[in-house]
């Protein structure tokens, strides 16, 4: 159960991005986030809508897992979409900002570990 609790909390971080990156990207908040002035945002604002959408499929993917009626197939499920996001994340912290490995690959690692852990 701790292992869903946490998987389910990175699906939810990833919907809070998936919101961000949408619909607050040009605002002031999704600015300040991202640290982009107005014309930054406003000319990736596009491509931030890709990014969003994508973390919205992450996030499918992890409760998709955690849902699943198969305990087992679920397992794959989620470990699959945990490790995504554990790439995604490192790509983000060595390409964009070290900020991302903490809030995007380190929570996606905790769970796929406590996860793992509970299965052998």
């Amino acid at each position: 159960m701790l292992g869903n609790i946490l998987v389910v909390l990175v699906a939810v971080l990833h919907l809070v991005f998936l919101y961000i990156e949408m619909f607050l990207w040009t605002k002031p908040l999704g600015r300040k986030i991202f640290r982009n002035t107005p014309q930054k945002a406003e000319d990736s604002a596009i491509l931030a809508a890709n990014q969003g959408l994508y973390n919205g499929f992450l996030s499918a993917g992890l409760l998709w897992g955690v849902f699943h009626p198969d305990v087992m197939v679920g397992d794959q499920i989620k470990f699959f979409f945990l490790i995504c996001v554990i790439v995604a994340g490192l790509y983000g912290a060595l390409s964009v900002s070290k900020r991302i490995f903490y809030i995007q690959a380190l929570p996606a690692l905790l769970a796929l570990i406590v996860t793992f852990m509970l299965k052998t």
